[in-house]
Parts: C-alpha cells; sequence; structure tokens
C-alpha cells in the first residue's frame, strides 16, 4: 500500500490524532498566589510567542488525555502517554521521551539525522536527512506532541486570526512566573472547541502550558504541560542516540529534490483540501475503496502490538446517512469524522452537519 492511502487511511480512523492535533493543552497552573507583572497586550503577547527563538531549556512534562480515544488508535501515542522529557539546545537539536506505563518512546533529532526508538519493540528508526535540508523534512515526531512550547506556538498561528484574544491574569507554572493568553472563537466559528488557554512565560516568553477546552464541559479535554523546567544549557551528548544491544534497526533517507516535492503536493492536493479557516476548518478527503482493509493487514502498533484500524474504526463508530449517502461517524470530546461508504472522509473540531456540508462542496 502506497504512503499516500495509507495517511488517508488514517485519517479516517486515527480522528483523535487528526482531530485532535490543535487540541493539545498544558497542566493547570501552580497552586499560590498569582504573581505581579508588568501589563502586556493580547497582540504583544501573541507576537511574542510566535517570533520568539526557543531557549536551551530541558523539562518535565505531564499529560493527561480525556478524549476517551480507543486503545490503539494509530497515531496517538504521544497523546496517551503518562509523561514526558524534553530537552532542546536552541540550536534546532532536541530529545523527547514519552513514557505510558513501562513503555517509553525516545525522538532524537541532531542535525541531519532523525532517531525513534520504541521500548516496548527494541526498535529503531534512523532517518538521515539530504545535504542542505531543514529540520522541516525531518519525519514527523509523535514526540513532538508531548511538547508544550511547539505545539502551543502552532495552534497560536492557526487560530489567532478567528479568535478574539485576550490577557486573563498571571500564574505560577512550573515554578515560573507566567501570563495567561486566552483565545475563544469568534461567533461566527462553528466549533465543538470553547477557548485555548496558554500560560507564557513572563521572561522567556515561552509557552509553559496550553489548555483547550470545549464546549459542555468545565474541564480541559486534554492536558499537557511543563511541571518544572530550566533555561540552561544542554550538553551534546544529550543529542546523541545509539541503540540499545539487539535493537531492530531501520534506516532511511528521504528524497526532497523539487521534482519530488512538486510531486508531493499534486498529490495532496489531489486528494486532500481544507474547507472554511479557523476553528471550523474541515479537511476533506478520498479514501481508495481499499484502503482501510489493507491498512491493517499485519500492522503492528506503537509497542509491537498488532492493530487492526478497520476494527477500531467500527468499534468507535456510529452508523449516519444523508445527503452525502451513508457512512459512519466517529465523535470525541473535541471533534468529529465523517467516513462515507464510499471512500470520503471529512475531520474537524466541528459538529457534524459542519462535516456534511464540507463533504457537498467536493
Amino acid at each position: 500500500m502506497n504512503p499516500k492511502k495509507k495517511a488517508l487511511a488514517a485519517a479516517a480512523v486515527g480522528t483523535a490524532a487528526g482531530v485532535a492535533g490543535l487540541a493539545i493543552i498544558a497542566m493547570p497552573a501552580d497552586a499560590g498566589e498569582a504573581p505581579e507583572l508588568p501589563a502586556v497586550s493580547a497582540e504583544e503577547l501573541v507576537q511574542s510567542v510566535i517570533t520568539t527563538p526557543p531557549p536551551a531549556l530541558n523539562g518535565s512534562v505531564k499529560l493527561t488525555n480525556n478524549l476517551g480515544l480507543p486503545v490503539g488508535l494509530p497515531g496517538t501515542g504521544a497523546l496517551t502517554a503518562d509523561s514526558a522529557r524534553v530537552f532542546t539546545d536552541g540550536q534546532g537539536h532536541s530529545k523527547i521521551t514519552t513514557q505510558k506505563g513501562a513503555g517509553e518512546q525516545t525522538v532524537v533529532h541532531n542535525g541531519s539525522t532523525v532517531w525513534t526508538y520504541n521500548s516496548g519493540s527494541n526498535t529503531a528508526t534512523k532517518t538521515t536527512l539530504p545535504a542542505g535540508a531543514d529540520g522541516k523534512h525531518a519525519p514527523e515526531a509523535g514526540g513532538q506532541a508531548a511538547d508544550p512550547a511547539a505545539i502551543a506556538s502552532k495552534v497560536l498561528g492557526a487560530v489567532r486570526e478567528s479568535s478574539t484574544v485576550s490577557v486573563e491574569g498571571t500564574a505560577n507554572v512550573a515554578g515560573r512566573a507566567a501570563y495567561e493568553l486566552v483565545l475563544t472563537p469568534k461567533p461566527t466559528e462553528r466549533t465543538l472547541l470553547r477557548e485555548v488557554r496558554v500560560a507564557v512565560d513572563a521572561e522567556k516568553r515561552l509557552p509553559l502550558e496550553l489548555s483547550v477546552l470545549s464546549n459542555g464541559s468545565p474541564d480541559p479535554a486534554l492536558q499537557v504541560g511543563f511541571t518544572d523546567v530550566s533555561f540552561t544549557p544542554q550538553a551534546a551528548n544529550l543529542f546523541e542516540f545509539t541503540p540499545p544491544a539487539g535493537a531492530k534497526v531501520t534506516e532511511q533517507q528521504p528524497k526532497i529534490d523539487q521534482r519530488d516535492k512538486d510531486k508531493a503536493k499534486a498529490e495532496i492536493q489531489q486528494n486532500l483540501k481544507t474547507v472554511g479557516t479557523g476553528w471550523d476548518t474541515v479537511l476533506v478527503g478520498q479514501l481508495p475503496a481499499d484502503a482501510l482493509s489493507d491498512m491493517g493487514k499485519g500492522k503492528a502498533g506503537e509497542h509491537g502490538r498488532n492493530v487492526d484500524p478497520k476494527a477500531i474504526l467500527d468499534r468507535v463508530s456510529k452508523p449516519v446517512s444523508g445527503a452525502f449517502g451513508t457512512g459512519h461517524v466517529v465523535t470525541t470530546k473535541v471533534g468529529t469524522a465523517l467516513l462515507t461508504d464510499d471512500g470520503r472522509v471529512a475531520a474537524g473540531f466541528v459538529p457534524e452537519q459542519v462535516l456534511v456540508e464540507a463533504l457537498g462542496t467536493k
């Protein structure tokens, strides 16, 4: 099965991964009296988060997932982890280790090399980037979902224009004084999300925690944030990786010449599109008829367990029908995905009706 089919199939059965991509959020602020900080405008705070280069740091992260994701859903490893440890050197090198139970996943990015290691299956993948490539050509690492600073910057960039933005006081987070930045969907936005809250370090202007709340619940749907953080230089050997003895190692080298990039872009445009903007953006695509059945054949999960994406989809979805025909819908606390029987798929942080309308535009 080619990578394009796999990606589209994952979008269908990995609803929470696609739907929760923007829903990564942070830990509640530390208890204690709110610090007194100089006044700052919401726009200035947003701009500083987006434009400030990431500093060298190391920190512990705790994740709390209240999405109710089905066990074994592909692509959600970082979202269902218990905790993580994040290291960056401020120069583009990083190491993120996520832990769930006794299993760990480690992602190390060191210049032109990216290592991904799963302790449960004792497997490692080494990706060597071509000369002249930058970080954007590195494979998407699930561990990035455990970095509050990285994901908060992406969220702010995606929804700031369609949000009412305000600064609502201050807080102590991971032992640091922080501003509380709040983004609320504008009245024209049709979304299941109520607001995004970001605690921004007052000195470093780095997101320490990010909270996304859905309508109808006082509690965050998902939480991730630093419980402790230190902004200090990091030793170079932290970003080196040697596979443990007996590990199965796979090596790969992506091609990124202009012809490959143009071809990939054309394929994506042919099979996927977005409908709407901001909070109620919907991703619409077309699945090959055999995508789900092919994807389930011999597929191993993140900790070595066999998974059947189609069986997971059948278990967590409900049958629906409408102007689009017939299909199945999957709903989480933060979003919805609709897969029609003729292979169309739509997903977003929106109610089911918005997906139905989006399918009508294809």
